[in-house]
């Protein structure tokens, strides 16, 4: 073997640091951004959020003489009105006011913040985004997410009731840990054997015959609460509760059919294969009814609850808070819409001027040389961290704005007149990868006066046209989706009728992309559509 040296020229891309973090800030949704900036306040003591102030107003003898506008004097006329108006308001109002705790105290500070120069790398952006909130819709106004914050979760409704129930220790401590052991849909998905396995821990076979019991004991004071099904281990069980609910006030309320309510309750002691395939000539022998006292007792179960703690859901995880705000300006032929970021989600940081011009000012040798070049590191991570942050944001909008003028007949017509559109058409338009548009839409959402919608949903495959051209499987979806609201619920379209459908509007959409689209769409099979 030779040995020797040899020289070797070569190029490949290395990510630095600074790449990386970009790149990771840019495919976290919203709320994992505030949660890396909230992470980044904690961990770096060079970065600071940027505290909105009211903008000082002018005052000295140059104001004197300064002629007063018109628009000025509406302004102050609308203000004495206002002061007029609120003269006059009932004493209750003046009550409420005074034990709001408000003071003037509660202002913002007037006085200077005592900051000295800052670097030029250190501006805050973002500083012209407008207030998060104001009070024009009324004190009453609460966002979705407020609302959601009030709403009473199932665990303490059902805890509300049990406070009415006189039990032992042993039975209430079990009827509470039942009543947490429930899923979202308030269902007990765990069998009590294992539930009380748990809490014995051991072998004691008497201890966990006592669990049990005691068990056994909760869960039919928990089948007994409000809302009617819960507790239920499964769907047969929770539509049986609330039948025999219904057999109860079968004898006050004139309405209900005892017979129907019997024939429902043997039917949910049969497999709920049957029920859900409404195989009425199976489901008649089982039941020993005829064909029109199955129909009717599929219809009573079909108006029961399947879900009882649905309304219960925590609504607050469903709120969406998007990225990007599309506003329609004009109408007709000169309508424009115009692409804004939402100042709701963009961090407002700067780096924190005082630590930053101390630390520039300090000259460090011998022993502290190492602590003022780890600090040094710190102040310039902060930097980047703001930095990328905009370009963040600067990325979102440039995506945003280029999806909107290639989707603008959507944004005028709705989402039938949605054109194909794929990432790779984006990123050529934008000099950018198909990965960073990737990135980019996916997790972040845009309002449009159609409502908000995630940023993927304006990308699609094309179907081919009879004409030539492609129509957007989104465009295709809401055909499908309005052939069946107007179809008749005694006749509904199968898959190969909705495709012959397209087909005469031009479409060419094969049987099994319609059962995709359909099942995409979370619309049941014609069977299952047809009104008995």
């Amino acid at each position: 073997m030779k040995q020797g040296l040899s020289l070797r020229v070569s190029q490949h891309l290395a990510l630095t640091p600074q790449l990386q973090q970009s790149i990771r800030l840019l495919q976290l949704s919203t709320l994992e951004l505030s949660s890396e900036v909230d992470q980044m306040l904690d961990d770096n003591p060079f970065l600071e959020r940027k505290v909105e102030e009211a903008e000082r107003e002018s005052f000295g003898l140059e104001q004197l003489d300064t002629p007063v506008s018109a628009s000025d004097r509406e302004a102050e006329s609308a203000t004495y009105s206002a002061a007029d108006y609120a003269s006059t308001t009932t004493a209750k109002t003046e009550n409420d006011v005074e034990n709001s705790g408000l003071s003037s105290d509660d202002g913002p500070s007037w006085e200077g913040d005592g900051s000295v120069s800052m670097g030029p790398d250190d501006s805050e952006w973002g500083s012209e985004a407008q207030a998060k909130g104001n009070n024009l819709s009324g004190d009453d106004a609460m966002d979705a997410t407020e609302l959601a914050r009030n709403q009473e979760s199932l665990q303490s409704f059902l805890h509300r009731q049990a406070l009415g129930l006189r039990l032992s220790l042993e039975d209430n401590a079990a009827l509470r840990f039942l009543i947490e052991s429930l899923n979202d849909d308030g269902y007990l998905e765990d069998p009590l054997e294992e539930l009380a396995g748990g809490l014995a821990g051991g072998d004691d076979e008497e201890q966990l015959g006592q669990l049990v019991h005691h068990f056994t004991v909760a869960l039919r004071l928990l089948q007994s609460l409000e809302p009617i099904g819960v507790g239920a281990r499964g769907l047969a069980e929770c539509l049986t509760l609330q039948l025999q609910a219904l057999l109860k006030l079968s004898d006050t309320q004139l309405d209900l059919d005892p017979d129907t309510i019997e024939v429902a309750l043997a039917i949910c002691r049969q497999p709920m294969e049957l029920l859900a395939r409404r195989d009425i000539k199976h489901l008649m022998p089982l039941c020993r009814a005829n064909d029109a006292e199955v129909r009717a007792a599929i219809t009573m179960i079909g108006h029961l609850e399947p879900k009882p703690g649905r309304r219960f859901v925590d609504v607050e995880r469903n709120v969406v808070v998007p990225d990007v705000l599309v506003i329609k300006v004009g109408s007709g032929a000169a309508v424009k819409f115009i692409v804004r970021l939402n100042p709701e989600v963009m961090p407002r940081l700067r780096v924190h001027d005082i630590y930053a011009n101390a630390l520039k000012g300090h000259k460090a040798g011998g022993s502290e040389a190492a602590s003022a070049l780890a600090l040094q590191q710190r102040l310039q991570e902060a930097r980047w961290f703001i930095k990328n942050i905009q370009q963040r944001f600067d990325t979102i909008l440039r995506v945003s704005t280029a999806i909107v003028e290639r989707q603008k007949s959507f944004f005028i017509h709705g989402e039938l007149a949605m054109r194909p559109l794929v990432l790779r058409e984006i990123a050529d338009e934008l000099g950018l990868h198909e990965s960073t548009i990737s990135r980019v839409t996916t997790a972040k959402y845009i309002a449009t006066p159609y409502g908000t919608f995630e940023l993927k949903y304006f990308f699609g495959s094309g179907l081919g046209t009879e004409s030539g051209g492609n129509a957007s499987s989104t465009a295709v979806r809401a055909l499908i989706k309005q052939f069946v609201a107007a179809e008749s619920p005694k006749k509904p379209l199968s898959d190969n009728q909705i495709s012959d459908m397209l087909k005469e509007q031009g479409i060419e959409c094969a049987r099994r992309t319609v059962a995709k689209y359909r099942e995409g769409l979370r619309i049941a099979p014609a069977y299952l559509r047809k009104e008995l």
